[in-house]
């Protein structure tokens, strides 16, 4: 089955560039421009992981990862951000999440959610 990650990013083509390097990869993405707009997904769609962006307009991706985590408790969340600041705050905030910080590689990010998923992989084969 597809992994299937849900991804908030207010950055346009920021946005556009990681859905297609994660498509490229064999991910299904979903992405939205805000976080606003990822509550109601996440309560109608099942997702592995959520992707985010820290810094956006309305609620910020730790906001978002705290409600998300409410509804999907199993839900894996990596934070993307620019600021160090923030990175900290995201650790303390949301201990188990990663967090990848501007700017890296888009090979990066593919080995960041390929090591968040190898255990499922690594087990028995089908």
């Amino acid at each position: 089955m597809m992994i299937q990650i849900l991804l908030a990013e207010d950055d346009q083509i920021m946005r556009e560039y990681l859905t297609r390097a994660l498509q490229k990869s064999g991910y299904a993405v979903t992405a939205v421009d805000r976080g606003t707009a990822a509550i109601p997904l996440l309560q109608t769609e099942r997702f592995d992981l959520l992707l985010t962006d820290i810094v956006m307009p309305e609620m910020d991706g730790i906001e978002l990862a705290q409600r998300a985590g409410e509804m999907v408790p199993d839900l894996r969340v990596m934070f993307i951000t620019g600021f160090a600041a923030v990175t900290l705050k995201a650790g303390q905030a949301m201990p188990n999440a990663r967090v990848l910080s501007k700017p890296f590689h888009l090979r990066d990010l593919v080995m960041e959610v390929d090591r968040l998923f190898e255990a499922d992989h690594a087990g028995g084969t089908i």
